[in-house]
């Protein structure tokens, strides 16, 4: 079996480096993703079942003034239309307020 040359060589590492490099990206979105699903879920959950009504009153309407302006996408805001209803930008409602959590 010939040996490998030094170029060679330095090719494999850097195709295992890139492919190692693509796999992190990969898990780093996938974390990423699957963090934003759990805080929507935890959100949901409280606007579905919390007792309290002042606590789930205040996240509806901070659901309800901050989603439209942060939903760019029409396919978006359809998937939302039973927490904004059909607040439409212009409106008055769902303005760019600049307020953190409720």
């Amino acid at each position: 079996m010939a040996r490998k040359t030094i170029k060679q060589r330095l090719a494999e590492l850097e195709a295992q480096r890139s492919a190692l490099k693509a796999r992190l990206s990969k898990t780093e979105r996938n974390n990423d993703m699957r963090r934003k699903v759990l805080i929507g879920s935890l959100v949901l959950h409280h606007l579905e079942t919390s007792d309290n009504q002042e606590f789930k009153q205040q996240l509806g309407e901070w659901l309800r003034r901050e989603l439209p302006a942060f939903l760019t996408r029409d396919n978006d805001k359809a998937l939302f239309a039973d927490l904004i209803g059909q607040a439409q930008p212009g409106t008055g409602e769902g303005g760019d307020s600049g307020q953190g959590a409720p």
